[in-house]
Order: structure tokens, then C-alpha cells, then sequence
């Protein structure tokens, strides 16, 4: 066997594996938030593992190209999905897990307007990362 098929073998091998723990994960798992993270992050290695394989099989230029395009696709798109899914999940009161130690969301999270409340009364402009206040941010009426 050449080092081409080991690799293409042995990403196949894995990346089954991740995705088989991705479906245990999401039939094992006690919440939708859990269950999101299984999902996303070991289907993500699994499917990227594959694609992978795929490339090392086929050994061709355009073959390779593809795969990695799709796998850097699926990099990119998979966190934001997974966010949307938790954010969405969250909106609507799914039930947490009883064994969950924190909500760090709880109280900050406003269910008419579905946005974050701010933790400073009047920050101004503040700095990076820091939410601008409600006179200068264009999606608010100012204040005054």
C-alpha cells in the first residue's frame, strides 16, 4: 500500500468514527443545547475527515480542490448554524438540563425585542467590545 491509501484509509476511519459520535452524542445528550454542541463539533471533524479522504483517494488536483473548498465551507458555516440553533432554542424556553450549572444568559435576555440587554445604563462610545449607547446605535431611537 502507498502512504496515499494509508492516509485516505485512515482519515476515512476516523471521520467515521467522529460522525458516530455525533449521532450517539445527539441521541445521548439530555438537552437541545448539548445535543447542538455534539452535532456540531464532532459531525463537523467527521464530515471534514471524510472529505479529506476523499481528496487523498482521488488524488487529483480538482478532486482536491473541491474537497477542501467544501470542508472549509462547512468550518465556516457550521459554528454560525450551531449559534442560530442555541440563540432560536433559547428564545423559545427550551428546557434546559437540570444538571446545567450556569445559565449566563438569564436576565440579560429580552423575550419581546429577542435581544440582549445592556449590562451599562450610558457606556458612550466605550471601546471594543463594548456596546455603544442608545444614541448612537442606528437599530435605536436616541435618547432625550
Amino acid at each position: 500500500m502507498n502512504p496515499m491509501e494509508i492516509a485516505s484509509m485512515s482519515l476515512m476511519v476516523i471521520g467515521a468514527a467522529f460522525c458516530l459520535f455525533a449521532a450517539i452524542g445527539i441521541v445521548r445528550m439530555p438537552d437541545v443545547f448539548t445535543r447542538m454542541q455534539a452535532a456540531t463539533k464532532a459531525g463537523t471533524l467527521g464530515v471534514g475527515c471524510l472529505f479529506l479522504a476523499v481528496a487523498f483517494h482521488f488524488a487529483e488536483p480538482d478532486t482536491a480542490v473541491k474537497s477542501v473548498l467544501v470542508v472549509l465551507f462547512l468550518f465556516l458555516t457550521a459554528p454560525v448554524a450551531s449559534h442560530l440553533i442555541g440563540r432560536s432554542a433559547y428564545a423559545v424556553r427550551s428546557p434546559i438540563w437540570k444538571g446545567t450549572v450556569v445559565d449566563e444568559l438569564e436576565g440579560k435576555y429580552d423575550q419581546e425585542t429577542h435581544r440582549l440587554k445592556d449590562d451599562v445604563e450610558d457606556p458612550g462610545e466605550g471601546g471594543p467590545g463594548l456596546p455603544r449607547s442608545d444614541a448612537t446605535r442606528p437599530d435605536r431611537p436616541g435618547k432625550g
